[in-house]
């Protein structure tokens, strides 16, 4: 067996379903044979690729991640995509909409939208300071602006009114469900970026509480959620006066609610 066979071996009977893949990328982020053992034994050991790499792809871009910071998933290239549209819709009737990207990690979706619509000012926030860093760098290239702190109290003031798209990918897993989580999720991603208290739901009542506060007329909120939780999403997104729909991909599984305030749609 070569060395390049075990080291797929390896990976595959610790349960990487796409050893080969997994290998390849490996060899190519490790700069000497001692390095790449240690990146091997660490995902051997259960840490998510990503970090390890130090980078993920998400909608096309090449994104910064590192150890200790939630990796963007798959699914939620639907919720930035939808954000990119309704950022391209609102700059059809204002020069430079205003997109927050709220709970944004490492700015997934604020990249996307910024990379999308060159004229949108795009605003990410968190409260996690080791996130915001990485969605700092994320947005360099863009222009793009990250800050810390807990949800609204992180954003600049004047954009009370102002924000056309509040896109929201907050924790929303319930407390008793982390553990069953698969274990990089659960071990190597902190807690605070997947519980959503008791239902799942805690920060989306809080987001959705002053939500019509920061969004401008006709603007809206786009929450990621589950398809189980959807109709709850919707319901504390309603109270609060938006006018609501469900939306989602099967493709990649994905399911997210927008409300909107009162005023043009887009």
């Amino acid at each position: 067996m070569t060395g390049a066979d075990a080291l797929v071996a390896r990976l595959r009977a610790a349960g990487c379903v796409f050893a080969e893949e997994e290998a390849a990328l490996l060899r190519a982020a490790a700069a000497d044979p001692d390095a790449l053992e240690r990146l091997v034994a660490r995902r051997v050991a259960g840490e998510p690729l990503e970090p390890l790499l130090g980078w993920v792809e998400f909608a096309g871009l090449r994104l910064e991640v590192g150890p200790g910071v939630f990796v963007p998933r798959r699914r939620t290239e639907a919720l930035a995509a939808a954000a990119a549209e309704s950022a391209r819709a609102a700059s059809r009737r204002v020069d430079a909409p205003v997109v927050v990207d709220l709970c944004c990690g490492v700015g997934a979706i604020a990249a996307v939208v910024a990379a999308s619509v060159p004229a949108a000012w795009v605003v990410a926030a968190d409260l996690d300071p080791v996130a915001v860093g990485y969605a700092a760098r994320n947005l360099a290239a863009y222009g793009g602006r990250a800050y810390a702190g807990d949800l609204y109290a992180a954003l600049p003031v004047e954009l009370v009114g102002s924000v056309d798209v509040l896109a929201v990918n907050a924790p929303y897993v319930p407390s008793a469900e982390i553990e069953l989580m698969p274990r990089e999720a659960r071990d190597h991603e902190p807690r605070h970026t997947l519980d959503g208290g008791d239902d799942g739901l805690g920060l989306h009542r809080r987001i959705a509480a002053d939500a019509p506060r920061w969004l401008a007329q006709g603007g809206c909120v786009l929450i990621e959620t589950s398809e189980r939780q959807a109709p709850s999403t919707a319901a504390v997104l309603r109270a609060a006066g938006l006018a609501v729909r469900i939306e989602g991909d099967e493709e990649v599984g994905s399911t997210y609610v927008v409300g909107v305030r009162a005023g043009r749609a887009f």
